[in-house]
């Protein structure tokens, strides 16, 4: 007898970390998989899609200009329903704390579909950072049926809020199962020419960044922009900073950073190249989810573009660093950073906390053993 699972997501990050869930689905014995694709951001889950070989059942593409957060979950509510009555899945796999997380929750609950929420857990107890996404996982978390806590602390987080012990597996985070496997594949042509040009040659060293988190739009981001100004000034670094497609960051952005030197500004980049870029950094300033999960896995310090993360682990691991939006800190937390070496190493060499690469085993294994204690 096998078990019919439908897993659901619309964002890359979400795809990076379901692609190695789906390819376990995949060659499982007893597991009828599908997937499908409500399309939230297009291009940038396009490019994952094809890097992993993921063939979606049904793509519902609903990305849409200047969609609001409305508009996309009305959508997401009239399209993702009619898949669940067509597939009649007995699980709903949903990653996460995207909007597609939220709403295909619910229509699973309306539909009596047991949900599986993978990464789940994650806290920081104020709904408006990250916004939204603190109460999409919150509300996935009251309607899941398994959730996959990546660390221990995720999974007190669940038991503090009455879910039972029982439902709760352990897993790690199916990031660094897809980061292994990526890691491994060759360096595209795009990032060894970039890498070449403004660090090999140089002797500089590379600084990444990733800012665009809803919350940080406006003065925060102008902020974050005037720190990096002050950061190249140094002269004994390259900041490289691909800048998310919308045009809340776009506009600041290239403003005031488009003629700076030691600055590189990109498009977004795939994730194959990002990785590898990731590879060559010798530090990362984010306000993103993933990359706190990811830097650590190749031994590169964090610094956190926020007052608070769900992440806490690699706080308490000594992986990452909250700095905030306030230029004066971020300035002096980089710089502490970049000119003490015993600082530095020991972040650098901080244990990951975020797993061992076997997540997405761990993730089928307990749904099967759910089919196996409940027939």
């Amino acid at each position: 007898m096998t078990i019919r699972v439908l897993s659901i997501f619309g964002t890359r990050p979400e795809a990076v970390k379901m692609a190695p869930v789906i390819r376990e689905l995949k060659r499982s014995p007893g597991v009828d998989s599908y997937v499908c694709v409500t399309a939230q951001h297009r291009e940038m889950l396009d490019q994952v899609l094809n890097l992993f070989r993921i063939k979606p059942d049904i793509d519902l593409d609903l990305m849409r200009p200047d969609q609001t957060l409305a508009d996309l979950s009305a959508a997401i509510f009239t399209q993702l329903d009619p898949v669940l009555k067509s597939i009649k899945p007995e699980w709903v796999l949903v990653q996460g704390d995207t909007t597609t997380v939220a709403v295909a929750s619910m229509l699973a609950y309306y539909r009596r579909i047991k949900v599986g929420h993978v990464e789940a857990g994650l806290r920081t107890f104020d709904k408006w950072q990250p916004y939204p996404e603190e109460i999409n996982r919150r509300i996935a978390g009251v309607i899941a049926d398994l959730h996959f806590a990546p660390t221990e602390w995720t999974r007190r987080n669940l038991l503090r809020e009455g879910v039972s012990e029982d439902s709760i597996k352990v897993t790690g985070n199916p990031v660094i199962d897809a980061l292994q496997v990526v890691a491994e594949q060759p360096a595209p042509s795009q990032v060894k020419e970039l890498v070449n040009d403004l660090f090999l040659n140089t002797g500089k060293r590379l600084i990444l960044v990733t800012a665009h988190r809803r919350e940080n739009f406006g003065k925060p981001l102008q902020d974050i922009i005037k720190a990096l100004i002050q950061i190249a000034a140094r002269g004994d670094v390259e900041i490289v900073y691909p800048v998310h497609l919308n045009p809340n960051v776009q506009e600041p952005v290239y403003r005031m950073l488009g003629e700076t030197q030691h600055i590189t500004l990109l498009p977004p980049l795939d994730y194959l190249p990002m990785v590898h870029l990731l590879k060559q950094a010798a530090l990362v300033l984010t306000d993103s989810g993933g990359i706190q999960e990811e830097a650590p896995a190749f031994g590169i310090p964090v610094l956190v573009l926020r007052e608070v993360t769900e992440r806490p682990e690699g706080v308490e691991s000594g992986t990452l660093k909250l700095v905030g939006t306030d230029t004066d800190r971020i300035v002096g937390e980089t710089n502490k950073l970049l000119d003490d070496p015993l600082l530095y190493s020991q972040m650098a060499k901080a244990s990951n906390p975020f797993g061992d690469g076997h997540a997405a085993e761990r993730i089928v294994k307990a749904l099967l053993e759910y089919r196996t204690k409940s027939s």
